[in-house]
């Protein structure tokens, strides 16, 4: 219920408050301890906007937050950390297996925000598997995964 889209058009809903089944992987490829997602339904055809909070273990600013990410995605093929100041956006990723990063510290809280933009039938499990298909096999990591494909 509530994904017709005569049901979501012209609408934006959050859904999974609390209870998100990426939560896990996210804390286990991210390292934190906690964080929270709030995912929002769009009606779009795809793609995925995501922000992720977490709480550092300690004061951190946006720059250091940045930095750790350029460093920990340097030479990977489908994330890009974006310049400061400049956000994801859902269109830029459409047909491709990217990933944008941006990331933020809420000023009053200090807890980091993150947020991701994706082509969920790109960057999605497909996408994931040919990636992962291509370096189990041994061949490129791009390997069938440059080519935009837009449709739907």
């Amino acid at each position: 219920p509530g994904l017709l889209g005569s049901e979501v058009m012209g609408d934006l809903s959050a859904y999974k408050l609390g209870a998100h089944q990426h939560v896990p992987e996210i804390k286990q490829a991210s390292g934190a301890r906690t964080l929270s997602l709030t995912p929002v339904l769009a009606p779009m055809p795809r793609g995925i906007l995501a922000a992720v909070t977490a709480r550092p273990t300690r004061a951190l600013s946006a720059e250091d937050v940045h930095a750790v990410l350029v460093e920990a995605y340097e030479g990977e093929a489908f994330v890009h950390v974006l310049p400061s100041g400049q956000q994801p956006h859902t269109a830029a990723t459409a047909g491709s297996n990217a990933a944008h990063l941006q990331v933020a510290v809420d000023v009053d809280s200090g807890r980091i925000l993150v947020t991701s933009a994706i082509d969920n039938l790109g960057k999605g499990a497909a996408g994931q598997a040919v990636q992962n298909a291509n370096l189990m096999l041994g061949l490129p990591e791009t390997a069938g995964l440059t080519a935009d494909g837009l449709a739907p």
